[in-house]
Parts: C-alpha cells; structure tokens; sequence
C-alpha cells in the first residue's frame, strides 16, 4: 500500500530517500496500523486527540497516525495537542509554527502546572507521577471540549516494557501500560498506537526526519529516576543478549493465569485431578472467577 503512489502527507516531506529509511518507515507504519487492528482502535467517524509533546515519540505518532489517515486507512478525525505547562525555557513558539507549517489541525493549551509540581512535591523525590496526573487530567477536559472519544499517547514498546519492569520491582505487581484503555470516568478511551514499535526506531525516525525536538527539562533534570534505572538494566540484557527486549514484549502478549499465583484471575481453589483433560491445554481447566 505504501509505495503504490508517490504522494506523501506533508509531515513526511523532505524524507530521506534512502532504502534504509524507507524499510523504517514501512516498518513503523506496519507496526502502528498493526497494534489499531489488534486492539480495536478505530470507531469510524471517531476523533481522536493526539498528544503532541514535541518528543521523538510524539512526532513519530503524529506522522505514522497521518499518514495512515493519508492512506485511507484510519477513517479517524485527528487533532494534534500540546500542553505547555510552564516550564521554564519551553519554546512556546516551536510547535505551533511546525503544525500550522504542516497543515495539521490543533490546540495549543498553556496550564501552568509546573508550579504546582515543584511546589507539592518535596525535595528529593520526583516530578513525574504528578506531572503524569496533572497533565492527563488536562487532557481529558480538552478531549471532551473538542468531542473527541480517545486520547492518544505515543508511548511505545520500550515505555510498555519498563513499566512492567518498575511494577515488578517496586509495586509488586505484573501490569503495565495497555495499548487500549477506558478512563475512570468511563467516557474516553486511551489509545496507545506505538505499542509495538521500538524506542531506537522512534529515535532513527525523528532524527531522520529533522523534526525540531522538544526535551522534557523538567523530568529529565532529575537523577534517579526509576524508569532511567530500569532502561539501563533492560540495556545491558539487549546488550548481551540482542533481541531480549522483544522476547520480553511478547510474554506480555502471552500470559497463562493457571502458571502465576493469583486466586483472583484463575480458580485453584476449584481446580481438581480431573480439570486437566489435555495436558498443558489450559481451556481445559477452571475458568476465572
């Protein structure tokens, strides 16, 4: 589908043309369109906001989302987002000019809520779970005020894993962040489209594309950090081991509750010598409670 025309949406112009670059881009537009298919992303007719941060990840998102809208194959309303939220420095000027360069549809929303994290939060600890809140909650208003029914993040494959690792080793807990979700209010989905594709190839793509990134001062001014920990322990697996962080995605997509241990996804209390008909054939046991 991708090179029956030569036409290109216009966040992909000035792309290098390179069979390198080429296979990149086929390969994320074929993992993004691959994790909206597998997860029942798409409500025809719906609009979706997309987060836009001004990181790799978010521009690749906004990229990859229009050009599969290009395509005909997102039959979805998109309108790109940014909250700045005071930090100092932030190039206020920076996201809206690309955007409106670009033809892209959005809002730009200015919340202060750098103030409120520096000054609740105490010194030494960090910023990131109440930045994380005070943003989101900024977005779901916004979301509603536009009428749109999902809010769209560019976490990505490497972002999913970590924080299955962080829940692992500080919350005690097997869970991480879904490539679909409803909020609590229940009125909004969560969408995740960059759920299957790498950290490096957001990174290559970026770069690639000479989008004008953004850093995030105000998390990334912090030492520490417990997702920078657990990003280097899965960076020395991948290095002694390429293609780990792969195998480790896929035991996500792989879970069989009868081999954990928690009474509240599988019935052992009510398992007996007879359930098991086939061995290793888990339809064959108790179902959940």
């Amino acid at each position: 589908m991708l090179d029956e025309t030569d036409e290109i949406h216009a966040l992909f112009s000035g792309a290098p043309k390179s069979t390198e670059f080429r296979k990149l881009r086929k390969r994320v537009v074929r993992q993004t369109r691959e994790a909206i298919d597998d997860f029942g992303m798409i409500e025809k007719g719906a609009r979706w906001l997309v987060c836009l941060s001004g990181g790799k990840d978010s521009y690749t998102l906004l990229a990859v989302l229009h050009e599969l809208k290009w395509r005909g194959l997102l039959p979805v309303d998109i309108l790109a987002c940014n909250l700045d939220q005071g930090q100092p420095g932030f190039p206020a000027t920076v996201l809206p000019e690309f955007l409106e360069n670009m033809g892209v549809p959005h809002r730009i929303e200015y919340q202060d809520t750098y103030s409120v994290v520096v000054d609740k939060v105490p010194q030494g600890r960090t910023y990131c779970a109440l930045c994380s809140r005070l943003r989101r909650g900024h977005l779901y208003r916004i979301a509603r005020e536009e009428g749109c029914s999902a809010v769209v993040l560019g976490h990505h494959r490497d972002d999913i894993l970590e924080t299955f690792f962080m829940n692992l080793f500080h919350c005690g807990r097997l869970a991480t962040m879904p490539p679909k979700l409803v909020n609590e209010e229940g009125d909004l989905f969560v969408y995740r489209p960059l759920a299957y594709v790498a950290e490096a190839d957001c990174e290559k793509f970026a770069r690639a594309m000479s989008y004008p990134i953004i850093p995030c001062d105000l998390c990334g001014s912090q030492d520490g950090l417990q997702r920078q920990q657990v990003k280097q322990i899965l960076d020395g697996w991948e290095a002694n081991a390429p293609g780990r962080r792969q195998v480790m995605f896929r035991a996500l997509m792989n879970a069989r509750p009868s081999h954990l241990l928690d009474p509240k996804l599988f019935d052992f209390a009510g398992l007996t010598r007879d359930s098991v008909k086939f061995e290793g054939n888990d339809d064959a046991l108790p179902k959940l409670r």
